[in-house]
């Protein structure tokens, strides 16, 4: 399971960055998998409220007034009719990449559990909005999804009486029931859109929109389509007959062959079997995480800053509870935090500069802790004794230096790394120059990771880099985890950047001004 699953995340990362010289890291598509389905969602939406101007929900008047829409129409209703066939289809098959790219990526298990099953009840949702919708249409092929619907829902024994019945002849559809496919055709979308807004609950600054570009591109793209293959009917639907050939739409009517030939006991145990298998992988099997990041409360004065980095809203503000002079105290919930770190980066009492007592921070990782990343960085700095141009690299967990390497120390993710520890490294003479190899630039694989660390080394961001650390001492190299040769490329020309430049002149400060107050703020 594990190589199958690298071995298509690694797949997923080569045509990532083939996309990337298209589009460039912001507008990959496969990057924007998320945002791409909701955009999608909303052009459903807004052609179909469109359609519903023109849409009669007679029986008999629902055929004509599509053709009509169709045909006389085309440049508008017709294009919105197309727009919301291709728009529904694009929606399945982002939404089932999404879900590949997800799992091979490793971003289901453990604390991320709760976004991996609502999907799992989005996937359905979809299905039911689609297949009502052809419904309405009411042609050969509406009434073969009709027919087949009915009747294997008829084998669950559920009504009082089968609703297969009303498709038996022309005399036995009312109105009222197409009313009624009117009504779910409308209701089950809303019940997706709160689905969809639940999904996204534990995930801080949830991406629902994509790129302007990207979302541009994807509209002309769907309005091109739509115009040079129009969505049309496959003609009026006959009850005193049985449709022979309809043409299936392969997105959302792939499994009724299925069930034409398969007992319907079967197709429903396989229904739920598929449920209850997608929805249990998150625990097939349980993934061993390490323990949530824990206040130290001597050291925090509730700034919010590591709230405000958090990218899985594990972080809130409490009231104080310890006595000290300060309104506020963060908590750490357990069941949200994926002990990615970030938090510890953002903390301005994370500082390897410390000497008087422990080295203990606002907020850490109990496994993981800064006094052991220091030591880490000591030991690897070891290492790197007598190379011109001696490069520390700290690495991302889930990029292309993940595996462990002399002068190198892998982090869960590099944004845990406060900037002070760049500081540290440099000013300490440890190495000549600091390396932050992260994951890929286009997805983070902890959402934020690359953008905090990007904006903390700019000096854009608290905590800053400070001043005094020459910025071309320090590299950023974003790389996936099939860009290993490039990654050394780029460490190399660094490394022959470093052995040109004159020796690193410490600014002249005590150690004394870099510790930290037990406020948790800097004292400098």
């Amino acid at each position: 399971m594990i190589s199958l699953r690298t071995m298509i995340r690694n797949g997923f990362d080569r045509a990532e960055r083939l996309l990337d010289r298209a589009f460039g890291p912001d507008w990959n598509p496969l990057a924007q998998l998320g945002p791409i389905g909701w955009l999608l969602f909303w052009i459903v939406a807004i052609s179909g409220i469109y359609l519903f101007i023109f849409f009669d929900t007679g029986v008999t008047q629902a055929f004509a007034s599509i053709e009509w829409m169709t045909n006389d129409l085309w440049w508008h209703a017709g294009l919105a009719r197309s727009l919301h066939r291709y728009a529904s289809d694009l929606m399945v098959l982002v939404m089932f990449v999404h879900l590949l790219r997800e799992w091979s990526m490793d971003r289901y298990r453990g604390k991320r559990w709760f976004s991996w099953v609502t999907g799992v009840a989005v996937i359905w949702f979809v299905y039911l909005s689609g297949i009502t919708g052809y419904w309405l249409v009411w042609d050969r092929l509406a009434q073969y999804v009709a027919m087949v619907t009915t009747e294997l829902l008829d084998t669950l024994g559920i009504f009082a009486e089968p609703i297969a019945r009303n498709f038996l002849s022309p005399q036995t559809l009312s109105s009222r029931f197409f009313t009624l496919m009117v009504f779910l055709h409308i209701a089950i979308p809303l019940l997706l859109l709160l689905l969809m807004w639940i999904h996204i609950q534990r995930i801080t600054e949830a991406r629902t929109k994509p790129p302007r570009g990207l979302a541009a591109i994807t509209l002309v793209a769907l309005v091109a389509g739509s115009l040079a293959l129009p969505a049309v009917s496959q003609g009026a639907a006959d009850l005193a007959s049985i449709p022979q050939a309809v043409g299936i739409d392969w997105f959302l009517l792939s499994l009724y062959p299925v069930i034409e030939s398969v007992p319907p006991g079967a197709i429903w145990a396989g229904v739920l079997a598929f449920t209850l298998v997608l929805a249990g992988t998150p625990w097939l099997p349980r993934r061993r995480e390490q323990a949530a990041a824990q206040v130290s409360l001597d050291f925090c004065n509730g700034c919010s800053r590591c709230i405000a980095d958090c990218p899985y809203a594990a972080i809130t503000l409490v009231p104080r509870s310890d006595g000290l002079p300060f309104t506020h105290e963060v908590a750490v919930n357990p069941a949200r935090c994926v002990s990615c770190g970030i938090c510890m980066g953002s903390c301005p009492s994370s500082t390897p500069f410390r000497r008087s007592g422990p080295l203990t921070t606002g907020i850490d990782l109990p496994e993981r802790p800064l006094a052991e990343v220091r030591v880490e960085v000591v030991d690897a700095s070891a290492a790197l004794a007598g190379e011109p141009g001696r490069v520390l690299t700290l690495a991302c967990a889930h990029g292309a230096a993940a595996k462990p390497a002399p002068g190198r120390v892998v982090l869960p993710c590099v944004a845990m790394a406060p900037p002070s520890l760049i500081d540290y490294i440099v000013s300490r003479n440890l190495a000549d120059g600091v390396a932050v190899a992260g994951c890929a630039e286009r997805d983070c694989f902890n959402r934020f990771g690359v953008a905090w660390t990007r904006a903390r080394l700019d000096r854009t961001r608290d905590p800053y880099l400070r001043e005094r650390v020459p910025r071309d001492r320090v590299l950023l190299v974003w790389a996936g985890p099939t860009e290993a040769a490039r990654l050394r490329n780029e460490l190399a020309a660094f490394a022959a950047r470093l052995a040109v430049l004159p020796p690193y002149a410490r600014a002249r400060a005590l150690d004394e001004d870099e510790i930290t107050d037990s406020t948790g703020e800097s004292a400098r």
